[in-house]
């Protein structure tokens, strides 16, 4: 299975290399809980296409010109969306070393009360949670309207495919119960 990589714009390695020495199954500590099985492990061959549509999404938002920073602007607000800890936790450590600020980060979740987004990033952002969130169609059009004002075509369909493929990686990261882990020694990397 592939690792993560330190470049590029990949949106599937929230999941993809899972947590290191992982087990079959994962350890609750708070008293018993249903036991869950990483799925990208009992089914490799579904998770592979997985990680080939993942990485043809993360071609197309290269070539259509998202900057690493808003890809992952997008695969953090979309994994906080869906309450997943293991893909914020991966994608925040490679938000920063892509030059994203603390600030910034911090502030995500409040990203419409700030004025630290660029218009771009804010309409990225807004398509991102109308993709996330598909039920309110005011919302989704709101959004694309937006969009079409400071996006490309290309970087529409790009925003909303990494939406799209984050969402899935949350969802087998989420499902799986994947753990995050205190680091072994010191304080947390970035």
């Amino acid at each position: 299975m592939p690792r993560e990589r330190t470049g590029g714009y990949s949106t599937q390695r929230a999941c993809d290399a899972g947590p290191p020495g992982r087990r079959e199954v994962s350890e609750h500590i708070d008293g018993p809980a249903p036991r869950r099985i990483f799925v990208d492990k009992q089914s490799p061959q579904a998770f592979q296409a997985m990680v080939k549509a993942s990485e043809a999404v993360s071609a197309t938002a290269a070539e259509a010109g998202l900057d690493r920073t808003t890809v992952e602007l997008i695969n953090l607000r979309v994994s906080q969306l869906n309450g997943c800890a293991y893909c914020l936790d991966l994608h925040t450590r490679r938000a920063l070393r892509a030059g994203e600020s603390a600030r910034r980060l911090g502030v995500l979740t409040a990203w419409r009360d700030t004025g630290l987004f660029t218009p771009g990033e804010r309409a990225a952002l807004a398509l991102a949670e109308a993709t996330t969130d598909p039920t309110g169609s005011a919302a989704q059009e709101a959004a694309y309207e937006a969009a079409r004002r400071v996006l490309t075509e290309d970087q529409i369909s790009a925003v909303i495919w990494v939406a799209i493929t984050i969402g899935a990686f949350n969802r087998v990261s989420v499902m799986s119960g994947y753990p995050v882990e205190a680091p072994r020694s010191g304080p947390a990397e970035f």
